[in-house]
């Protein structure tokens, strides 16, 4: 420091001194002999070797533990200006010492929302399907005959309640002998709280393949070990979209088609959906014609499709693919070198005068190739018990089954279920005894329904399966587009407090067809849905 900054700063320090009484004056010296002190060993540091580094630090370090001292030297003030209360005083508290990360977290404060992933992003979003919007309106005002009678009635899940009596006096008889057994062991509490199979178990598998055969007319074997069980047919769609393409690949499916697929498909795997639009003039049954045009506009894209997905029985049309087309799409397949997905959990729940051919039956010629195609199927539809969760992969490729098998361990059927479903699938009688009544019910109330609907000028599609009729209402949209047929489902949910599935939801492409399940509700309920359709249908006619 040379001598004229020297005489350049002691007239500022006696000029500020002057205005000070001694007793203030005698301090400030006193400070101010303190700070020599210290700047004069910080001055030779920084002026000796590395001074800038260091003549860098040391303030930032000072400064540091001066921010320390006040914020304990508050603490302490705080703690002496709050005396305890007399009954903390009276009995002696623990206090945690706050660590010092802690402190450092809350003085810093969060900059931003902390961040989520692009997927939770999306799917926390609202739905844009209205099949998904319909299921929410209804769980918000569902109908009941006692607690609320002018509540809305489900009609557009296919869930089948015709026949939950013989499921229920089944289980009355037999639940605890089912679970925990006589003097098998396995049945034992041993044989349900342990750990089990991911892929499901042996005994279970077994008695599904009996099923199988059962249901599909008695004419294919399946055998137990090309199973791997899940818990739904949902994540069986999922895990084989996983196992057969990678994100951004494509299916090709056939048009109108379960809107569940859009979530089952494309949410989690990533692969998208190319459909191939099917018409009313041919009753919606698919052609080749329509499959080698979607696949030569895919190509044309850059789009690799890997396979085709098809709902047989269909849904939600409700018809059957013959053996002929089946032939065709197993050629098609071949030809291109792609993989086919058979969606069959409608196949024991029949009533027309087709009869249901399975994709396995067809695999028994010798030319083809097996590993190419997978059978969905479940136990939610043909035997009623959607919430026991109870579906299955079935597959002749030995790759896709060995990653099924690993991946089934995020979809798990739980033991007490396996066991109960392995005995009542078991019950030879009983399961004969209910598939016949179910199909009588089924078919009883899709004709009552369906002549209901022609009275009232609805037509539907001929169908010969499944829980649902496909109602052709053009007649009553105005204007004849999208837009027109969502405001007459918003007319069937706020006027006539019913809930269907509008064609747009499958991916129709013809504005007006309405997916209609029946099975949700009993034979003597029909007149009440009926009545509440004429309401719409009136408001309708007489707007136009």
């Amino acid at each position: 420091m040379t001598q004229t900054q020297k005489k350049s700063i002691n007239p500022f320090s006696q000029t500020h001194n002057q205005n000070q009484n001694p007793k203030t004056e005698s301090s400030s010296s006193s400070s101010s002999r303190n700070g020599m002190k210290l700047i004069v060993p910080l001055q030779s540091v920084v002026q000796g070797r590395n001074g800038f580094l260091l003549g860098s630090l040391i303030p930032c370090a000072l400064f540091y533990f001066f921010q320390l001292y006040l914020k304990r030297r508050r603490s302490n003030s705080n703690s002496n200006n709050n005396p305890s209360s007399p009954s903390s005083s009276s009995s002696p508290t623990l206090v945690l010492p706050r660590s010092s990360s802690r402190s450092n977290l809350s003085s810093r404060g969060s900059i931003s929302r902390v961040r989520l992933s692009k997927l939770a992003s999306i799917l926390s979003k609202p739905d844009d399907s209205l099949y998904y919007i319909g299921l929410d309106r209804v769980l918000q005002d569902p109908y009941d005959v006692f607690v609320n009678p002018n509540g809305i009635i489900q009609l557009g899940l296919s869930d089948n309640k015709l026949c939950l009596d013989l499921i229920e006096k089944w289980l009355v008889k037999n639940l605890e002998g089912s679970v925990m057994g006589n003097s098998d062991m396995n049945l034992s509490i041993n044989g349900i709280a342990p750990y089990q199979a991911f892929d499901g178990l042996n005994e279970l598998k077994i008695a599904l393949a009996d099923f199988m055969h059962q249901v599909m007319g008695g004419s294919v074997e399946f055998d137990p070990s090309n199973m791997v069980l899940t818990s739904g047919a949902t994540p069986a769609i999922e895990i084989l979209s996983f196992c057969l393409a990678d994100q951004g690949n494509a299916f090709l499916v056939p048009t109108p088609f379960y809107p569940g697929f859009d979530r089952d498909v494309r949410w989690r795997p990533g692969i998208d959906l190319i459909p191939v639009h099917c018409r009313s003039t041919d009753n919606f049954n698919l052609n080749i014609t329509a499959l080698e045009q979607a696949f030569s506009q895919a190509r044309k894209r850059g789009v690799k499709v890997r396979g085709i997905l098809i709902s047989n029985p269909s849904n939600p049309v409700g018809n059957i693919l013959t053996p002929e087309m089946l032939f065709s799409l197993l050629d098609f397949a071949e030809d291109k070198n792609i993989h086919i997905i058979a969606d069959e959990v409608f196949a024991g729940s029949t009533y027309g005068s087709e009869e249901f051919v399975s994709i396995a039956e067809v695999l028994d010629s010798e030319y083809i190739d097996k590993s190419r195609v997978h059978i969905i199927y479940g136990l939610s539809k043909d035997l009623a018990i959607a919430g026991f969760r109870v579906g299955v992969i079935y597959s002749h490729n030995k790759t896709v089954l060995d990653a099924a098998k690993k991946m089934s361990r995020f979809a798990t059927i739980s033991a007490p279920t396996q066991r109960i479903v392995t005995s009542m699938l078991s019950d030879k009688r009983f399961i004969q005894e209910y598939i016949d009544t179910n199909r009588h019910r089924i078919r009883r109330v899709h004709d009552e329904f369906v002549d209901c609907l022609t009275k009232l000028g609805i037509k539907c599609a001929k169908s010969s399966a499944g829980m649902f009729c496909w109602a052709d209402m053009s007649g009553l949209i105005k204007p004849y587009s999208e837009k027109g047929e969502l405001e007459l489902w918003e007319k069937f949910m706020s006027v006539a407090k019913i809930n269907i599935t509008p064609g747009s939801a499958c991916h129709c492409i013809e504005p007006g067809w309405f997916r209609i399940c029946f099975t949700t509700i009993s034979f003597e309920e029909i007149p009440l849905v009926i009545e509440r359709i004429r309401k719409v249908v009136k408001t309708c006619k007489s707007s136009s």
